[in-house]
C-alpha cells in the first residue's frame, strides 16, 4: 500500500474554499487514492507549527489572512515571494519548508487575456498578499498604478472619479463581498468608469460580485476571479510535485 500524501489549505474562515473541490478532482484523475487534502481553519497563524509536524503533508495552500504571516515560519522563499512579500504556496520537502507566490502567475494569466494597449493606468484597491502579487506583475509590465486602501494615503474616502476615469485598469483585491456577504461592495465612484475600463475583480465566489455588477452597469468589461485561482492551483500542483529544491 502506497504511503498517504497530504495537502491542505490554511486560512480564517475558509469553508467556502474551491481549493479542496479541485485538488480532489485532480487525485481522482491522476488514479493518486493515497493524496488527500484538508481545510485547515487556523485562529493564530502560529497553530501551522503543529502542522508542519505531519510528516505526511507535502503542501499546503495559503490564503487570508495568512500570506504574510506565515513567512516567518518558514526556512526559504521563491525568488517571487520574496519580492512580492506574500506566500500562498508552501512546499515540505527534505525537512524545508518553502514558501512560494502562484497569485503572481495566475493574475499575469488573466491580465494577459484581457488586457488592451490603453490599459496603462491602474488603481489597487487593497493592499494585502494579493494586491501585492498585482503590483509585482503590474510592474514586470510597465503599468503605472496607485493602491487604494483604508488607511492609506489614498483611500475610500477620497477616491475621486477622476481619478477613476484616468485609470483604465482598476483590480478589486479585498475580501469585500465574498460569499456569504455577497451584498457588499466597497465605497467606490463607479460613475467614474467608461466602457474603455477592464474591472477585475479576484473574488470567485460568487461567480458575479455586487462590485463587478456595478462596474458593468457603468459599461466597464468585467472578469472575476476564476481563472486565476485555477491558473496558481495548477502552479501549485507543478511546485509540490516537479520541484526540484
Amino acid at each position: 500500500m502506497k504511503q498517504s500524501i497530504k495537502f491542505g489549505l490554511i486560512g480564517k474562515n475558509i469553508s467556502y474554499s474551491f481549493s479542496k473541490k479541485f485538488f480532489e478532482k485532480k487525485f481522482q484523475k491522476l488514479f493518486l487514492p493515497h493524496y488527500s487534502y484538508d481545510i485547515f481553519d487556523l485562529n493564530d497563524i502560529q497553530e501551522v507549527n503543529t502542522l508542519f509536524q505531519n510528516k505526511a503533508l507535502r503542501g499546503l495552500n495559503v490564503t487570508i489572512p495568512f500570506k504574510e504571516k506565515v513567512i516567518p515560519y518558514l526556512d526559504i522563499l521563491s525568488e517571487e515571494a520574496e519580492k512580492i512579500g506574500a506566500v500562498n504556496t508552501i512546499l515540505l520537502k527534505d525537512g524545508i519548508k518553502k514558501g512560494f507566490n502562484t497569485d503572481a502567475i495566475g493574475f499575469e494569466k488573466t491580465l494577459l487575456i484581457h488586457k488592451k494597449e490603453h490599459h496603462q493606468n491602474a488603481l489597487i484597491l487593497g493592499n494585502g498578499g494579493a494586491a501585492k502579487a498585482v503590483q509585482y506583475v503590474l510592474e514586470k509590465y510597465g503599468i503605472d498604478y496607485k493602491t487604494v486602501s483604508r488607511n492609506g494615503k489614498l483611500n475610500f474616502e477620497n477616491l475621486t472619479e477622476e481619478l477613476v476615469k484616468e485609470s483604465p485598469l482598476i483590480i478589486q483585491c479585498t475580501p469585500v463581498g465574498t460569499y456569504p456577504n455577497t451584498e457588499e461592495f466597497l465605497n467606490f465612484p463607479f460613475s467614474g468608469l467608461t466602457d474603455q475600463h477592464l474591472v477585475i475583480d479576484l473574488i470567485y465566489n460568487p461567480e458575479y460580485t455586487a462590485f463587478l455588477k456595478r462596474s458593468a452597469d457603468e459599461g466597464a468589461k468585467t472578469v472575476n476571479g476564476f481563472y486565476m485561482l485555477e491558473q496558481q492551483a495548477e502552479k501549485a500542483w507543478e511546485i509540490w510535485n516537479f520541484q526540484k529544491k
